[in-house]
């Protein structure tokens, strides 16, 4: 009786659900908020260089979210679990919004994120491809004119100056490549209001690393290959590699539990080819950045790559051929 008793709590033990995991004694919730932890650096920058309106981009794009899952799981007769899923969503898709969208387009593409991208499927860990990205995709499709119209830094102004995105054909760089490159990595550009700022980006990544909630694999072998990519077409690398949202999506979108695979090899084989649809998409596609519809389309190939990246069993000696 002993015995069995502790095979049914061995068997309790090893249950194996959906991503993401709780491994290490961190549990779904502690996970989730280790990472809004390292969002903050990215969150402070939006609000330091395009003003106060980026914090209430924020808050509304947090409270959409959680509204949204909240009244989805009513409806489906689920039991609604704070587990902070819902709030990196929030944030992470107001950090790649433009600092002015409006924000009746900023709660509907919040809403959609959540409904469709993420509920439609079955909830945390069942859903295929990134929320915030999906949102912002959602977005792209129905308003382009919106999402596409920049302001320059106004540091806590209301009042912004419009003006092109770094990888826009009309951007016209102010003084060398050293102050560009300057301006790339502490923020002081146009663009997407969490994406700006490298430096703090790279920090938030370390942060996620040293917790060990994100695998190095996957942020290396996207900014390795998209180097690559640049050296190859000739472009600047070290421009590519500070500007858009190559940054945030690196250590923050591409990196998410649910929609990349969960073998190392897979992993690398995931990021490259996000990093290759990212150098294609920016030197040959009509848009200028890339990185939301390279994970999205990265996202859908997860399965498959999972599929066929598969753990040796214990003991696997292959099959023996007939003598």
């Amino acid at each position: 009786m002993n015995n069995k008793k502790k095979d049914m709590d061995m068997g309790s033990k090893m249950l194996i659900t959906h991503a993401p995991h709780i491994w290490r004694g961190f549990s779904i919730n502690r996970i989730m908020y280790i990472v809004v932890m390292a969002l903050i650096f990215p969150a402070a920058a939006a609000v330091y260089f395009f003003g106060y309106y980026s914090l209430i981009l924020i808050a509304v794009c947090i409270s959409t979210t959680v509204l949204t899952e909240y009244t989805i799981k009513k409806l489906r007769h689920k039991r609604f679990i704070m587990d902070g899923s819902a709030v990196i969503t929030g944030l992470l898709f107001a950090l790649i919004l433009p600092p002015r969208l409006p924000i009746w387009m900023t709660i509907v593409g919040a809403a959609f994120s959540i409904a469709i991208a993420k509920e439609a499927f079955g909830g945390l860990g069942y859903n295929i491809f990134n929320p915030a990205l999906v949102g912002r995709a959602f977005l792209s499709v129905c308003f382009p004119r919106e999402m596409t119209t920049w302001v320059l830094p106004s540091y806590f102004n209301m009042d912004a100056v419009t003006g092109a995105s770094p990888l826009s054909e009309s951007f016209a760089a102010q003084g060398d490549k050293l102050t560009l490159y300057k301006d790339l990595l502490f923020g002081n550009t146009s663009g997407s209001m969490g994406e700006t700022s490298a430096l703090l980006i790279i920090i938030g990544g370390i942060v996620l690393l040293l917790f060990r909630i994100i695998d190095w694999r996957i942020p290396v072998f996207y900014l390795g290959t998209v180097a690559l990519g640049s050296l190859m077409l000739g472009e600047d690398i070290v421009f590519q590699l500070l500007a858009g949202g190559l940054m945030i999506g690196a250590f923050f979108m591409a990196t998410d539990y649910a929609t990349s695979p969960v073998m190392g090899n897979g992993r690398i084989i995931f990021a490259v080819g996000i990093g290759i649809l990212t150098v294609l998409f920016r030197n040959f596609g009509p848009m200028p950045e890339g990185v939301c519809f390279s994970i999205l389309i990265m996202n859908a190939f997860t399965p498959l790559i999972d599929r066929y990246i598969k753990p040796k069993p214990f003991g696997y000696q292959g099959k023996k051929k007939n003598a």
